[in-house]
């Protein structure tokens, strides 16, 4: 394997495994052994599901608005805020009115981001 196969690009739609999470909510995972990461989009006002994982999971908001649902708080968040969910906190995100686009970074990888499908997995 090539080092070039290492390198990925945050808005290259075809890059990464596509995987829809909900309506109006679609990722790109691009999975390591020890961390996986995940590009989110949000349309404007979409909500993902009330979910939680064992994993650890740190966020950033890199375009847009949000609401970050997380541990039954609601916490505004704008471009370029970050945030850690430890495991098992029930968390989501509710969009702004321009939609937004996360970085989601999981640790250990979730298994079943490794594989396409549809929908967060744990509930």
């Amino acid at each position: 394997m090539s080092q070039k196969d290492e390198f990925h690009n945050l808005d290259n739609p075809s890059d990464g495994l596509l995987r829809e999470l909900a309506p109006g909510l679609t990722t790109r995972i691009f999975s390591g052994e020890q961390a996986m990461l995940s590009v989110v989009t949000l349309a404007p006002h979409a909500q993902g599901t009330l979910h939680h994982h064992p994993e650890e999971q740190w966020g950033v908001l890199l375009e847009g608005s949000a609401i970050r649902v997380q541990g039954g708080e609601e916490i505004p968040v704008k471009k370029g805020d970050f945030w850690r969910t430890p495991g098992n906190v029930p968390h989501t995100m509710r969009a702004g009115p321009d939609g937004a686009r996360v970085l989601d970074i999981f640790s250990p990888p979730r298994p079943e981001y490794r594989k396409p499908g549809s929908g967060f997995g744990t509930t």
